[in-house]
């Protein structure tokens, strides 16, 4: 993990030397250094060829040459542009998403490769997939002719990173390329136009929060994915034989949300209540007074009070209360608010609510679709916003009734991301269909909804004594409707009351005692589960979709008649059984932690390498603990799936990952002991292996060896334990045990002599060395750090290029 943080610290400091050069893009030493380093060509990548297109439509006014780029999917869009001060030549491409991906090493990649606690600290690296390579090779052929790269991505993190993934590639080919950002939430001209003047540069802090999250995703994922999917295949091979168990640390929350409250339901137990009912008909209708105990749990203690109250049946009024009431107006709409009420309103899964809202950004019909924000900036032009609306059959008029009545006048939130606006149309379209008709249709009526004003209406409050208890009845009169006329999704009925004049009395039509039953929460409905993802900071406003498709996809949960969300029988025992280890895997606090740490990166307010190997740490210890604690996984799942098998006990080994001894000098990972390929020895050998070959080659003299608890006192980096040896007899001086324990950290100067240990020259065993670490703790070593004397290889091997 540290031989990687160095290895990207490297990069970033790289980056950084380049970014440097052009700090303040906007102001005057942006000029200063144009002027050093002209400018002819610029290269553009946007990141999709609809959004590549349509800002190229918008700077060439329309002018653009389109040629074939090596990805079918990617085109070239070519055009003059006033750039920097100056006319230059503009070649806008795209990518297609990620143009990078991140894996682990070759050794690691296979399922059996290795233990899946390995995977915490295995060696990965980002490469560029193969249906991606016709994009990649465009860049680099289009980036040799240009001096400047300007980067056209979404404005969110994960289009920052993928910026850099564009930066990187370029940058591979031409080092002196002088790199920009461009800012905007909507492929609008004016928009375009703003961003070109004000060039920045990229952010790497953003885009190291998604570095960090790839990597976490890719190590927590691929580690619990393995050893549960491998294990539970051989324990319930009827049912899972060809099941992919999948885990993530979004994911598996997000079902938690979904068995919580399943089991919320079952344990409910229905309680019995009472109370009393009084009606009133009159010639104007039913009035139904509610009772001001609302209910009671208690049979007799009601019936007492109803007999009461039956001992003199008159109402008399004793308050009538009128006063003004409104409803709100929505607020402006973010991505979170953008996907419930599409679900609830329209029926729209989340995933396919975003899919639609991101193609009708590209189209230019909506602003980019994933925002926290929900209050407009004050610059934005709110009133041209609506006057493009003021031609629709539907929705004209209203808008229309807007400007008249003094322009828009929004309600705001109080969410704002510094990034993007609320979601609003930017464009007037009658030619869309489809859903995606009625989601821009929703889009639109929400944004001049929001620009309206509230409704008005009257309430009257009629309070009524009747032996002492105490009754209320309600009445609405709805004045203005003003926003429900363009809003539909939202319902606001009046209810007629008649006159009634404090101090006077009247019969009720009838006075009941009525019993009833308390009733369970209902199922999880898909804006019910975003909800709590948002509440409790599980993923972001553009991954809660991905991770509910996700633990649908794989059968976690399956979904009722009236689309809420039921859990599944593996579901139900993959919860149970994590959570019955004590670590409530499924509880929302481990994940939520971390993505607050991404925010502090994306800030540059935390470290990246020390939130990364903070997470990494706890998460594998998470995963020591989970497989010691596997039989509970089995036992929970065996209520649903039926008789768990027993696992040989070879197997059940070959889930635990062996003891670490101590930290590897070359590349501060662990260092683990393993049997050689025939079986016959062993060594102490780095979980690096292949990119790292630090090992240490016990002679055949000795005959067993492991790690003993003890740990030395001397020898850094801290902890190093020492280990118990078995020597054959004869192969040590006499007088000296054949069983021991030692510390091969240097310290030990007979266990030094007697296996022929070799050590960095220098300070003395145990001495501090300029670093802060024991030099004597660090094994000599340019390939590998110890072999016997009779083994003649010159850089010698384990047996077999796998270990």
């Amino acid at each position: 993990m540290i031989l990687l943080a160095r290895r990207l610290l490297t990069l970033r400091g790289l980056r950084e030397t380049v970014y440097s050069r052009h700090r303040a893009l906007s102001g005057p030493a942006s000029t200063d250094m144009i002027r050093r380093l002209p400018i002819k060509k610029v290269l553009c990548v946007a990141e999709k060829n609809d959004a590549a297109k349509g800002i190229a439509e918008i700077m060439s006014n329309g002018r653009m040459r389109r040629r074939e780029g090596l990805s079918k999917f990617n085109k070239i869009y070519e055009y003059e542009y006033h750039l920097f001060g100056q006319n230059v030549t503009v070649s806008m491409t795209s990518v297609s998403g990620h143009l990078l991906a991140l894996e682990f090493k070759a050794p690691f990649q296979k399922w059996h490769s290795c233990n899946p606690v390995m995977l915490f600290d295995a060696e990965v690296e980002k490469y560029c997939p193969d249906n991606y390579v016709n994009i990649k090779r465009t860049l680099e052929r289009e980036v040799h002719q240009c001096q400047a790269l300007v980067i056209w991505t979404d404005c969110d993190r994960e289009g920052e990173n993928i910026g850099f993934e564009v930066i990187d590639v370029c940058r591979a080919v031409k080092t002196s390329l002088q790199v920009f950002r461009a800012r905007f939430s909507e492929i609008t001209p004016n928009s375009i136009r703003r961003a070109c003047e004000t060039l920045i540069e990229p952010d790497i802090n953003i885009s190291d929060a998604v570095d960090v999250r790839q990597e976490l995703d890719l190590r927590i994922g691929a580690s619990f994915t393995r050893f549960q999917t491998l294990r539970l295949q051989k324990i319930f091979p009827t049912v899972l034989a060809d099941q992919l168990i999948s885990y993530g640390s979004c994911q598996f929350p997000t079902l938690g949300f979904v068995v919580e409250r399943f089991k919320a339901i079952q344990a409910f137990i229905p309680e019995t209540f009472f109370k009393i009912k009084v009606l009133h008909h009159t010639e104007d209708g039913e009035v139904d007074f509610s009772w001001k105990r609302h209910r009671l749990f208690n049979h007799t203690a009601c019936l007492v009070l109803y007999q009461i109250c039956m001992e003199d049946p008159v109402a008399t009024v004793i308050d009538v209360t009128s006063k003004p009431k409104s409803k709100w107006r929505p607020l402006p709409l973010d991505t979170v608010e953008l996907e419930k009420l599409a679900s609830r309103k329209l029926k729209i899964s989340a995933k396919e609510t975003m899919k639609i809202a991101e193609k009708l950004y590209t189209q230019g019909y909506i602003s980019y679709p994933r925002t926290e924000t929900n209050m407009f900036p004050r610059d934005l032009n709110l009133t041209s916003l609506v006057e493009q609306q003021t031609g629709d059959n539907r929705w004209g008029a209203f808008a229309q009734g807007i400007l008249e009545r003094g322009g828009p006048t929004p309600r705001n939130g109080t969410k704002n991301d510094q990034a993007h606006p609320p979601i609003h149309p930017t464009k007037y379209t009658s030619s869309l269909q489809g859903n995606e008709q009625r989601l821009y249709e929703f889009i639109v009526r929400h944004f001049l909804a929001c620009c309206s004003q509230d409704a008005q209406g009257h309430e009257t409050i009629v309070d009524i004594d009747i032996g002492q208890e105490k009754f209320s009845a309600h009445g609405l009169m709805i004045i203005a409707r003003n926003y429900l006329e363009v809003y539909p999704y939202d319902k606001w009925n009046a209810k007629v009351i008649p006159v009634y004049e404090p101090g006077s009395r009247f019969q009720p039509t009838a006075i009941e005692m009525v019993d009833g039953e308390t009733t369970p929460p209902q199922l999880l409905t898909e804006a019910d589960l975003i909800s709590l993802m948002e509440k409790h900071g599980i993923g972001t406003d553009a991954t809660h979709a991905d991770h509910i498709e996700t633990i649908k996809s794989r059968m976690y949960v399956g979904l009722t008649a009236d689309q809420r969300f039921l859990p599944g029988e593996l579901g139900m025992g993959l919860v149970e059984g994590y959570d019955s280890m004590g670590y409530e895997m499924s509880k929302p606090d481990l994940r939520a932690e971390l993505e607050a740490d991404l925010k502090l990166v994306s800030e540059g307010k935390k470290d990246k390498f020390t939130v990364l190997r903070h997470h990494v740490e706890k998460y594998k210890q998470v995963f020591i603990e989970a497989v010691r604690k596997a039989k509970k996984l089995d036992e929970a799942l065996s209520a649903y799936l039926g008789q768990a098998r027993e696992l040989p006990p070879q197997d059940e080994l070959q889930m635990e990952g062996p003891p670490v001894v101590r930290k590897c000098p070359q590349c501060s990972r662990d260092m683990v002991l393993k049997k050689k390929k025939d079986g016959q020895g062993t060594y102490l050998s780095c979980v690096g292996f292949p990119s790292c070959r630090c090992a240490v080659w016990f002679p055949d003299s000795v005959l067993e060896v492991s790690r003993d608890e003890e740990v030395c006192s001397t020898c850094r980096p801290h902890p190093v334990h020492k280990l118990k040896f078995k020597f054959k007899r004869g192969s040590l001086p006499p007088l000296m045990p054949l069983e021991f324990v030692g510390c091969i950290g240097g310290c030990d100067e007979t266990l030094r002599e007697v296996l022929d240990l070799k050590y960095l020259r220098g300070a003395g065993a145990g001495a501090p060395a300029a670093n802060g670490t024991s030099s004597a703790g660090h094994l000599r070593n340019s390939q590998f750090l110890n072999r016997p004397r009779d083994r003649p290889s010159p850089a010698p091997r384990p047996a077999s290029s796998k270990q």
